[in-house]
């Protein structure tokens, strides 16, 4: 987990120039349980930072996962589809959602890295 960035409402993102890879955190599976279903958006979808990017649904509960920036939807995750569980086995890395362009990089300096999101974990929040 190194160079990733993360949003108060437990999604990640990783940078790769103007690229960015969105899944949600090892906190955030584990606080929904088994994850039996994904809706993920569509190529081309714009999304916003702060609002919903796509929905979850788990043994316990359904919920929204809250887009970290703002960008352009080019790659979704399809295997997803099929396998949802991905997201619990290997959050960081195969249950990774959606790949994006970002539309306004300067977001990305609201989010925390990994040291201020595990601060703000201990927060309680």
């Amino acid at each position: 987990m190194k160079n990733l960035k993360f949003h108060g409402e437990h999604a990640w993102i990783a940078v790769n120039g103007h690229h960015g890879t969105i899944g949600i955190s090892d906190y955030a599976q584990k606080q929904l349980g088994e994850i039996i279903y994904v809706d993920l958006p569509d190529l081309d979808t714009e999304i916003k930072a702060g609002e919903p990017l796509c929905a979850l649904e788990s043994n316990k509960v359904a919920t929204d996962v809250i887009a970290p920036v703002s960008g352009t939807v080019i790659e979704v995750n399809e295997i997803l589809n099929d396998e949802p569980q991905r997201i619990n086995a290997s959050p960081y890395e195969e249950g990774w959602l959606v790949k994006v362009i970002l539309k306004k990089p300067a977001e990305l300096d609201t989010l925390m890295d990994q040291a201020a999101y595990e601060e703000y974990l201990g927060s309680g929040k």
